[in-house]
């Protein structure tokens, strides 16, 4: 790590210790803790709901501290997981030195650490949500020599009570500023305390969510974060949302990540973009457009896109958000800068020097040569996704694409140059497979293509099974056109649904 990362370096860890969280050692945590004065250690776990799950310990001593890092704790995993059974439910949580974390909100010095899961031998625990990413994500690395990379938008509302002074327009908030933006310091320091705990952002926003339901106003924002290798980047993920709710609950409103929040608002996405390194250098792209590699690779995403919504969307409300005309698929198919496709391949500066030059005429140097920052964007997944498994299933969807007899031919097929759902385009959308309408079909799709999630093991069959049994318990074949049109239920069933995500 440079000098100059560690100064600026927001992470009280990284700047005490000078050097990077991949480098934390247990003797680096027992030495910050003593010089610190840190009073208390949480573990912290995801569990099979996807909230953070929370075991805390008081320091007594040195060697108290030494035991708690060396040996983590166990516990009941039945209780964590619908998967594991109470007869035989004993579980290890282990510290992960390199997610270390002071908590900001803490009324005492408090260090937090991501765990991961062991069973009775050991082992990581081969249903464990965070151990199925860490299994993709060594086999992509294996077959290819790439380090693959994604980040997250992370889209959520605030709700509060009305207030009419500068009044937000109506679905019209995208990038809205103060004062007709309400909760723009709540994001700001939100950002501040996620890259404090190790994320990395790349930028926050207001989006275009906005409306008022009576005495109670919607405000819906957005906060994006930089490329990282996938793991980190479903951590950063996960603390973010804890954060944020922390920050909710101190300023006396709600965070909600629900998929929507009411019949012609904007919903809220968790979308995922996508690169490949190796060396260094970005792979997706190649002589100054889109490289055989990753439209081999979207091709297979888009050949498992109604299967991957078993881990992206996965409460009754997801699939209201998955309607036309509101920026969210729902027909399987990509394109360049199209938000009405499954993947979309955002603008990645290609062919576009001079600009900074241009904008700023005293500027008298060009601009030094950097890596492309090319990506591909999965627009289906939201708020209510297991993040650690969409992700995984993203990595499996596209190994599957570059092995996949005639990838190349099928990206080809499936692209599309313009707003699919504008009259012009009628005829080619009859020609592209839709994306569920439920749980219950998105359990049908995942057990029609299971294969693609459990070749060499990375997704245990019994966790699939799990997942289908989970989803068609919903028994909402047809949600989207039963309820489209009736506010009351649709009230009802968000209600029911809305702390889920």
């Amino acid at each position: 790590m440079r000098d100059s990362e560690i100064l600026m370096n927001p992470s009280d860890l990284v700047r005490f210790l000078k050097k990077g969280p991949a480098e934390f050692t247990k003797e680096d945590i027992i030495r910050f803790c003593e010089e610190n004065r840190v009073e208390m250690v949480n573990f912290r776990y995801a569990a099979g709901d996807g909230k953070l799950k929370t075991l805390n310990f008081v320091i007594s001593s040195k060697e108290h501290l030494d035991t708690i890092l060396s040996d983590g704790e166990r516990v009941d995993g039945s209780n964590l997981f619908s998967f594991i059974e109470a007869g035989s439910s004993d579980l290890y949580v282990i510290p992960r030195y390199r997610t270390a974390f002071m908590n900001p909100f803490a009324e005492v010095p408090t260090l937090e650490f991501l765990c991961s899961f062991y069973d009775s031998d050991g082992k990581p625990l081969e249903s464990s949500p965070e151990y199925v990413l860490r299994k993709a994500d060594e086999e992509f690395t294996r077959r290819t020599g790439c380090t693959f990379k994604t980040l997250g938008e992370l889209e959520y509302y605030v709700i509060s009570p009305r207030e009419d002074l500068y009044p937000g327009r109506d679905q019209k908030g995208y990038h809205s500023a103060d004062p007709f933006v309400k909760f723009a310091d709540l994001r700001d320091e939100a950002m501040r305390l996620i890259v404090r705990a190790g994320g990395r952002v790349k930028y926050g926003h207001s989006e275009v969510g906005c409306f008022c339901n009576g005495d109670t106003y919607y405000e819906q924002h957005e906060i994006e974060f930089l490329p990282m290798p996938v793991e980190q980047a479903v951590e950063q993920l996960v603390i973010a949302k804890w954060i944020l709710r922390m920050l909710g609950s101190r300023y006396g409103v709600e965070i909600s990540f629900a998929p929507k929040i009411t019949v012609g608002k904007a919903g809220s996405g968790m979308h995922f973009h996508m690169l490949v390194e190796k060396d260094g250098r970005n792979l997706v792209v190649e002589d100054g457009r889109l490289s055989p590699l990753a439209r081999k690779m979207i091709a297979g995403i888009l050949d498992a896109a109604d299967a991957l919504t078993a881990f992206g969307n996965s409460i009754p409300t997801s699939y209201l958000r998955l309607v036309p005309h509101q920026e969210a698929p729902t027909t399987i198919c990509w394109g360049d800068r199209n938000r009405s496709v499954v993947v979309r391949v955002p603008l990645g500066w290609i062919g576009a020097d001079g600009m900074t030059l241009d904008a700023n005429p005293c500027e008298d140097r060009c601009r030094e040569e950097r890596s492309s920052k090319q990506t591909f964007e999965y627009r289906v997944a939201d708020g209510s996704a297991d993040l650690y498994l969409t992700v995984a299933g993203l990595i499996v969807a596209a190994l599957h694409g570059i092995t996949m007899p005639g990838a190349l031919e099928a990206a080809e097929r499936l692209y599309v140059s313009g707003n699919i759902f504008r009259p012009e385009f009628k005829e080619r959308l009859a020609e592209f497979n839709r994306l569920p309408a439920s749980c219950v079909e998105s359990a049908e799709a995942l057990e029609a293509k299971r294969a693609i999630f459990e070749e060499n093991r990375i997704f245990p069959a019994g966790m699939i099974d799990s997942r289908i049994s989970t989803l068609k318990a919903f028994n909402d074949r047809g949600l989207s056109e039963k309820l489209y049109g009736n506010n009351e239920a649709i009230r009802e069933l968000v209600e029911q649904f809305l702390h889920v995500a």
